[in-house]
């Protein structure tokens, strides 16, 4: 039999390498890894209707660092912490040094509260664009746990290795002469320290941070503290200001281009090595990081046991295939899938309070407190994939989520920068605490939590409050009409309007906390919460089957809008959050006019250009046609986008990584299930794309994905057997996936008319 119909044959085609390897228990997954990947502008093959504009470049980092550590030491090109510019692009052909970064990878967002340390040979150059050298990206080695380059025109090798909050990197000099490091607080306002220790031989600075999404610009309260030791003698100090360089002086203070140096004679084929560490919240915090996690010199020390970080952390989920490219970009996803959020404390547990960063808490042994979560767009799959791969780590993400509730009384929308913002829009926290207490994950108070969460759901905040990024935007409105009417301009909140999408997405987060209601005996709430849940309904327009602005009297605008940008849709179109209802398809389904217009409209996506996969809204969408008992177009649609949208170089990327979001999908999708509606404990199976995938779970048990005779051609489901018995739902359970256990999949090139087509193979209905 012939497939029914693919939309995507006439634009894509598959490469396949026939290098027949496949992972084992012998092979380093690191060398699988190109850190660069999504760091150079795109060229994947996207060709929709919607362009990239600020979404061009992944944003991601060729950094050093520990699964959800607190720093990513990257090499630096751009001299900035300004919003949308990454410390690190493959373009440049210009290194500065190497950063302590705190940038929110994948992201237009900002770093913040980093230091950045250049070593130099003969000549004393202190501001970064006169420090620049020229390198070549065919001597840099990139990988998560090592990153070297050759600098010829210095005459250096430069390496760097690390921890999660301490770094060390080893210089060799080609040349004998002077050499020289500078040292520069990244303080794009003027406001860093830096001084010198000769005695101890440490340098220490601070760069304080500063929050953008709310007040663009104003204090965060608590400043990136860092240390330098060095383990040489020196032969002069200094400070620099600008163009001016002051030999002698000790320390420099709130002005912008400041930084400080030291000079030191080399031998030809010596190797000088410094280490550096940071803390968000003194200088005894840095060093204390710092003795904690590197206590000696031996930089081939901290490189293994970096290394043997990465191979426990990668290899959660073996995978094998006979194409090492799929290898490569898988495991290039799981590596960006592992910035955010990151860590926050110091090694004695020590931290900022959330949203009041003058003020110092301690946890308890053990606990780790995480920051930066991209909640917006990460609920959708990395927190889901934590939940399976990380589950302990991802209880102290939703405990550290309740400490933050607990600290400034609301639950944050989009926590960044250890504050409250107004960034991006729904109040997707709720997601992240449901869908982990659902499938299980302990370490938080769920009480505590859903107190949170109720609170956010139900109160109003004070206006000084609302306008600090506290509560639920446009909170008042949902509740008096059941959705955002166009009237409501939505002020004091990043991105005003929007009013649509915002309804769409406190509906789904509504749904998800109903079902934590009921769970835990809040049968009121629960039914309550449920209702709203279906106010989706209030803003898709059944004239014509799309979402729809609407005004307070209950009409909808008139105008033809489905298929373009519009005010009252988040970065996108009408026709792309129509599909934003992973509650309740079945609902939409109805709304749509039935089965037969809701798969028609699920195909003009594809066939007319409309999907657009480089933002996040669209990343349910190819899975939802299993809802309507034709899983063949997911296995075509999620196929086209993994081989169009992923490649493996650096402009591998269709658009920003947003906190590895981009390569959560691209993991789930190349498993073969993903998480339309977390907060319900179903996945959805596309279908998988190795030939054996096998996660080793924390709790001891294995879930094997077995697929022997898939491939590029054989990419469609003929039979499924789960733990030997004959399987024909188009989805799985949280459990079956925890309790471990085989599902054997028989592919074949061409649609199956029987699995997986029935209604009742068809994913629960999850609201009446």
């Amino acid at each position: 039999m012939k497939p029914i119909i693919n939309f995507f044959q006439y634009i894509s085609c598959s490469i396949i390498i026939p290098t027949f390897i496949s992972c084992n228990d012998g092979d380093n997954l690191i060398d699988y890894i190109d850190t660069r990947v999504g760091t150079d502008a795109s060229e994947t093959h996207t060709a929709g209707l919607f362009g990239r504009h600020t979404e061009e470049y992944g944003q991601t980092l060729p950094a050093v660092l520990e699964p959800n550590g607190m720093n990513f030491w990257t090499p630096q090109t751009q001299d900035t912490e300004r919003k949308c510019i990454s410390p690190y692009y493959y373009r440049d052909t210009l290194i500065q040094g190497f950063r302590n970064s705190h940038w929110i990878v994948g992201g237009c967002t900002q770093d913040y509260g980093s230091m950045t340390l250049s070593v130099l040979t003969d000549s004393l150059r202190c501001k970064p664009e006169d420090r620049a050298i020229a390198f070549y990206h065919e001597s840099e080695t990139a990988t998560p746990s090592y990153y070297s380059v050759e600098l010829p025109d210095e005459r250096l090798k430069a390496e760097m290795t690390g921890r999660s909050r301490s770094a060390i990197f080893r210089f060799t000099y080609n040349k004998s002469g002077k050499g020289y490091l500078v040292v520069n607080p990244n303080s794009d306002e003027g406001e860093g320290h830096i001084e010198i220790d000769t005695i101890n031989k440490v340098i220490y600075g601070y760069n304080p941070v500063h929050r953008i999404y709310q007040g663009w610009g104003e204090s965060a309260g608590f400043s990136g503290h860092f240390v330098i030791q060095y383990n040489k003698d020196i032969t002069e100090f200094g400070v620099y200001i600008g163009d001016s360089v002051k030999s002698g002086l000790i320390s420099v203070s709130d002005q912008e281009n400041i930084g400080l140096y030291i000079g030191f004679n080399v031998s030809q084929g010596e190797k000088v090595t410094f280490k550096a560490a940071s803390s968000f919240t003194g200088k005894t915090g840095a060093l204390a990081n710092l003795n904690a996690e590197i206590p000696h010199w031996d930089f081939d020390r901290t490189r293994s046991e970096l290394s043997e970080i990465w191979k426990k952390h990668l290899g959660k989920i073996k995978v094998s295939s006979d194409d090492v490219v799929s290898l490569r970009k898988f495991y290039g996803a799981l590596y960006r899938s592992s910035f955010l959020p990151r860590t926050f404390n110091d090694v004695d547990g020590k931290y900022p309070v959330f949203s009041k960063c003058d003020t110092i808490a301690t946890l308890d042994k053990g606990v780790t407190y995480y920051d930066d979560y991209s909640v917006w767009d990460t609920y959708r799959a990395l927190h889901p994939l934590l939940n399976i791969i990380s589950p302990s780590k991802a209880g102290q993400m939703m405990n550290s989520l309740v400490l933050k509730y607990e600290q400034g009384g609301w639950l944050p929308i989009f926590p960044c920068w250890n504050s409250y913002t107004s960034a991006m829009i729904g109040d997707h926290c709720i997601s992240l605490l449901c869908d982990a207490y659902i499938k299980g994950i302990e370490g938080f108070d769920i009480k505590k939590a859903y107190e949170a969460m109720r609170h956010n759901a139900f109160e109003f905040p004070s206006r000084d409050e609302y306008i600090d990024g506290r509560g639920r935007r446009a909170l008042e409105s949902y509740l008096e009409y059941g959705y955002i009417p166009l009237e409501d301009s939505v002020p004091y909140a990043h991105h005003f309007c929007e009013q649509v999408s915002r309804t769409l997405e406190y509906a789904y987060d509504d749904y998800a906390l109903s079902v934590i209601a009921k769970r835990i005996g809040m049968d009121d709430d629960a039914i309550i919460l449920r209702n709203r849940s279906a106010n989706y309904r209030n803003v898709i327009d059944p004239t014509i089957g799309y979402a729809q602005g609407r005004y307070q009297d209950g009409s909808f605008m008139k105008e033809n809008n489905s298929f373009g940008f519009v005010k009252f849709i988040t970065e996108g179109a009408p026709c792309h959050y129509t599909w934003y209802v992973p509650h309740d398809p079945y609902g939409l389904m109805g709304l749509m006019g039935g089965r037969d217009n809701y798969v028609s409209k699920l195909d003009s996506m594809f066939s007319e250009r409309r999907y657009w996969h480089g933002n996040e809204p669209c990343h349910q969408i190819p899975f939802m046609y299993n809802y309507a008992g034709v899983p063949w177009k997911t296995v075509d649609a999620v196929r086209h986008i993994m081989d169009t949208e992923y490649l493996d170089k650096p402009g591998g990327l269709s658009g920003n990584d947003d906190a590895g979001q981009m390569s959560a999908w691209y993991i789930f999708a190349s498993l073969g299930f993903y998480p339309v509606c977390p907060g319900s404990p179903y996945y959805i199976l596309s279908a998988p794309t190795f030939r054996k995938a096998e996660l080793n779970l924390e709790n001891g048990n294995k879930f094997v994905l077995s697929a022997p005779n898939v491939s590029s051609a054989n990419r469609y489901i003929q039979k499924v057997k789960l733990n030997g018995k004959e399987y024909t739902k188009n989805y799985i359970s949280h459990d079956d996936i925890m309790n471990g256990g085989i599902i054997d999949f028989e592919m074949g090139n061409y649609p199956s008319m029987t699995w997986g087509v029935d209604i009742n193979d068809c994913p629960p209905k999850l609201i009446d």
